[in-house]
């Protein structure tokens, strides 16, 4: 791509809010992987929460529950509390429900991203449809249904029965979210389905911004207080709740750049940990997602930054480098998992739009945009840009 077109084209990106660039066609670029991917998903049949259960649960049949990660059976006193481990996932925990909200967050974007790329055909409503059967299953069918809070996810055993920093999981439900109006103009979901579902991401957000657990996410100092916002942020953009948006732009602006991004651009709470990259770049997808969400009517926190110069601007600039380059990482390696990252991580996408920067685009083309592994999966949760970016 030239750098000058590339520039001009998107010199109007950051005020504008879908952020297109007419000289890069998103929809072009990406409609094979996106229909061959749909088509692997139409047959599949929906599994919500009450497809599975667990004995160490204290919840009920709809309610979610899973397990901390790093949580593991103490050596020295194998019946009673578990011990962390930090960066170790204990691969004998409970996370069927997690799975089934992964395979959530993989079908039903990919199909609504098909339905948007083959309007018109004959092909199209299928696409459609099968997604608006997930949503059915998982948010209005009451036999199925989800209840709408997360009270019981990343229990440890022998400690805590749910902790604030379950409500993590459901990031798998943002692009869901994102998805869902599509459905409703594509006329598979019914009107009263619609209102159904955006009732239930309604009263998501009531559990999430006024109980003990959700609260605690939302005042996290690192990536989980990202990841509620974000949250919040597009359950708010889907239910039309813009005292809920108010807030969260608010929130951004003097609690998450000034708190998580450094003047250099680099993430503290993130370089501390025993996976650092991966939490850099999960916690800086979480960081453009809410800039791409939120940057509508007037607003561009693209181009915020505090006083002493900390701004999403800023931390991208920071990691581009060690994207393009993973071998000038300064910090050791991962623990677990490090031979998989960079993923096509939309943090380079969104802001190489946003910024008319065309490497940060030409390098989000070459990195791999799926992964059968489950880890993967689980912190890479933008997948579908077709559903983001005009």
């Amino acid at each position: 791509m030239d750098r000058r077109t590339f520039l001009a084209a998107t010199a109007a990106v950051a005020t504008s809010p879908a952020f297109s660039a007419p000289s890069f066609d998103v929809a072009k670029f990406d409609r094979a992987r996106v229909l061959r991917n749909a088509s692997k998903y139409l047959h599949d049949k929906p599994a919500t929460v009450t497809s599975a259960t667990s004995k160490r649960s204290t919840g009920g049949l709809h309610d979610f529950f899973s397990e901390g990660d790093y949580w593991w059976p103490d050596p020295k006193n194998p019946d009673g509390p578990y011990i962390q481990k930090d960066g170790m996932t204990n691969p004998d925990n409970f996370v069927e429900h997690r799975k089934f909200l992964m395979k959530l967050s993989v079908q039903v974007p990919a199909l609504a991203a098909a339905w948007k790329l083959t309007q018109g055909t004959k092909d199209a409503k299928k696409y459609a449809d099968h997604a608006a059967a997930h949503i059915r299953a998982w948010f209005v069918d009451e036999p199925t249904r989800m209840n709408p809070n997360l009270q019981f996810a990343q229990a440890i055993h022998g400690r805590f029965t749910g902790r604030g920093t379950g409500v993590i999981d459901t990031i798998h439900l943002v692009e869901v979210a994102r998805a869902i109006p599509l459905l409703a103009q594509a006329k598979s979901l019914s009107p009263a389905d619609f209102e159904t579902a955006k009732k239930w991401f309604a009263d998501y957000n009531v559990w999430m911004t006024t109980s003990k657990n959700g609260m605690e996410e939302g005042a996290a100092k690192n990536n989980h207080g990202t990841c509620w916002l974000m949250q919040v942020a597009e359950f708010a953009r889907l239910t039309g709740d813009k005292k809920l948006t108010a807030y969260c732009l608010d929130r951004f602006k003097n609690v998450i750049v000034p708190g998580q991004i450094e003047p250099d651009g680099s993430q503290q709470q993130e370089l501390r940990r025993t996976k650092p990259y991966g939490y850099c770049l999960f916690n800086l997808e979480a960081l453009t997602t809410v800039c791409q969400i939120l940057s509508v009517d007037g607003e561009n926190l693209w181009t915020f930054q505090t006083a002493d110069g900390r701004g999403v601007k800023k931390a991208i600039e920071y990691m581009y480098p060690f994207l393009k380059d993973k071998k000038t990482w300064l910090k050791p390696p991962d623990v677990m998992y490090y031979e998989y990252w960079p993923m096509r991580q939309e943090a380079l996408l969104f802001s190489g739009l946003a910024y008319g920067k065309a490497e940060y685009v030409d390098l989000w083309k070459t990195l791999p945009a799926d992964s059968d592994v489950d880890e993967i999966i689980r912190n890479f949760f933008i997948r579908q840009p077709v559903l983001w970016v005009a």
